[in-house]
């Protein structure tokens, strides 16, 4: 049979998503919050992330040869925009993901954002400049987080940290234990937000959103919404956050 009698059809958008080797979370995760279009599909690279820590050797996993290196993999699907899925640049600094970001489309030619970025885009879109922090990280990340934010004119107004290190371990943090937390760091805030995108915050979102009357913003949603508006595609159900829908 010759390729003349081969049909094709409009093929849905594509995200191209660079991974942290050991996060378990985002790639289901990022499905459930599709729940189950068939107008976008999600594409996946992978880097070597094990742990999250304030030191050189933690630091060097984010470096953008290996960003370029997956980035470039990505663009062999034919996708159309590609995100460094993980929130390094929360605290390694907002201009490293901007340098990420501009080296991505630069080798690619493809539009390409980063978890970091996605939350920057979300607070000016929505006026954010008071938020409360839930992390899986330990405290002094939080605090390195909160000081690179305050840079940029964002107030962590509260903050709580699980203690974790081993990044494989985030995903193991049950959904419902982030509520207690979650309600204690509310007050004040504009926004309460989940920073990584190895934990299961999205699940409670809405319970969080109804028991504090507080937008909640969780990383693997804000990172999948802001592909869906570079792409051009219908954003997210609200029950994933009402700011994203």
């Amino acid at each position: 049979m010759g390729t003349d009698s081969v049909t094709t059809s409009e093929r849905p958008v594509r995200i191209g998503m660079i991974v942290p080797s050991s996060n378990t979370c985002l790639e289901p995760m990022s499905y459930r919050l599709l729940a189950g279009r068939d107008d976008v599909t999600i594409h996946s690279a992978r880097i070597p992330v094990t742990r999250i820590a304030l030191d050189g050797g933690s630091d060097r996993q984010f470096d953008a040869a290996g960003m370029r290196a997956a980035a470039q993999l990505l663009a062999t699907a034919d996708v159309d925009v590609i995100a460094w899925n993980g929130t390094s640049g929360s605290w390694l600094g907002i201009d490293h993901d901007r340098m990420l970001v501009d080296e991505i489309t630069t080798v690619t030619g493809i539009p390409a954002t980063t978890s970091t970025l996605a939350y920057f885009d979300a607070f000016a879109q929505f006026g954010l400049h008071r938020i409360g922090l839930v992390t899986p990280y330990t405290a002094d990340v939080n605090e390195q987080i909160a000081a690179r934010y305050a840079q940029q004119g964002i107030t962590v107004s509260g903050h709580r940290a699980l203690g974790l290190s081993d990044n494989e371990s985030f995903a193991r943090v049950r959904p419902e234990s982030l509520v207690a937390p979650s309600e204690a760091v509310a007050v004040d805030a504009d926004a309460l937000i989940y920073l990584c995108t190895n934990l299961y915050g999205a699940p409670v979102v809405e319970e969080v959103e109804h028991r504090t009357g507080v937008p909640v913003l969780d990383s693997v949603a804000v990172t999948l919404w802001r592909c869906l508006e570079l792409a051009g595609a219908p954003l997210l159900d609200s029950r994933w956050g009402r700011l994203l829908a």
